[in-house]
C-alpha cells in the first residue's frame, strides 16, 4: 500500500486502505483492517468516518483514544488545507471553490452551526467563525453579536452560513426572519450582507440566488 501511494498517490488506495494505513500510524502494533473495514461498515465511506464524532469513535472497538486522534488530524489537516484555499481571497469570485469548503465544514455536521464569513471591502475572507452550535434543528443567533464581532475585524461585507443535518437546505421562517434581523442591525453600520448559505448533505441555498436577500 505505502509503494502504491507513493508511485501513483492517494487515487490508487481503497477507502479501507486509507484507513489502515492512517491507523496503522497510531496504532503500529496493531492489525488495522479489521478496525478499518468497522469504521466503512459503521459510517458508509471514508470521509464520514474521518469526520464522525469523537464519542462514536469511541465506541469502535479496538480504535482506541490513540486510533480516534488519528482520524481527527487527517479530519482537521483537511479543513485547514480547505479554508487555506479561500482565506484571504475575494471569495465572490470563486463561488464553487467557496461552496467546496462549506461543504467539507459542514456537510456532515450532525447538529446545526452557524457561522459567519467576514470579509474586507475587497470581499477578501478575513476570518471564518463559528458563533455558535446549537441542535439537530437549531442554532441560537444574536445579530448584535454578529455585528460586535465585525467591527472588531474591520469587516466591512459578511456571508452567514448554516449546516441543515436533515440535508435539506430549504429555509425555516426563522431562518429566513433572522436574515432580515442582522440585514438591519449590519445595515445600521454600513456594513453589507452578501448572502446566507444553508448547507445540506451535498446540496445548499443561496438566500441572494433565490430571491430571499
Amino acid at each position: 500500500m505505502r509503494a502504491r501511494l507513493l508511485t501513483a498517490g492517494p487515487d490508487a488506495l481503497a477507502d479501507h486502505e486509507m484507513l489502515e494505513m492512517v491507523l496503522f500510524l497510531a496504532l503500529p502494533r496493531r492489525d488495522t483492517k479489521p478496525i478499518a473495514r468497522d469504521l466503512l461498515t459503521r459510517f458508509g465511506s471514508y470521509a464520514a468516518a474521518i469526520a464522525a464524532p469523537l464519542q462514536e469513535l469511541r465506541g469502535v472497538e479496538g480504535l482506541g483514544e490513540a486510533g480516534a486522534a488519528a482520524l481527527k488530524l487527517v479530519q482537521g489537516a483537511a479543513l485547514r488545507l480547505a479554508k487555506a484555499e479561500v482565506l484571504h481571497q475575494p471569495v465572490l469570485n470563486d463561488w464553487d471553490r467557496l461552496m467546496t469548503y462549506l461543504n467539507t465544514v459542514l456537510a456532515r455536521e450532525r447538529v446545526e452551526q452557524f457561522r459567519v464569513l467576514f470579509l474586507d471591502n475587497r470581499n477578501r475572507l478575513l476570518a471564518d467563525e463559528a458563533q455558535g452550535r446549537g441542535t439537530v434543528n437549531h442554532t441560537p443567533v444574536y445579530p448584535r453579536e454578529v455585528v460586535k464581532r465585525a467591527l472588531e475585524l474591520h469587516a466591512t461585507a459578511l456571508i452567514l452560513v448554516h449546516n441543515h443535518p436533515s440535508g435539506d437546505p430549504t429555509p425555516s421562517r426563522e431562518d429566513i426572519d433572522m436574515t432580515r434581523e442582522i440585514v438591519s442591525a449590519a445595515a445600521a453600520l454600513s456594513i453589507v450582507l452578501h448572502d446566507h448559505v444553508i448547507v445540506g448533505n451535498g446540496r445548499w441555498l443561496s438566500f441572494r440566488k433565490g430571491g430571499l436577500l
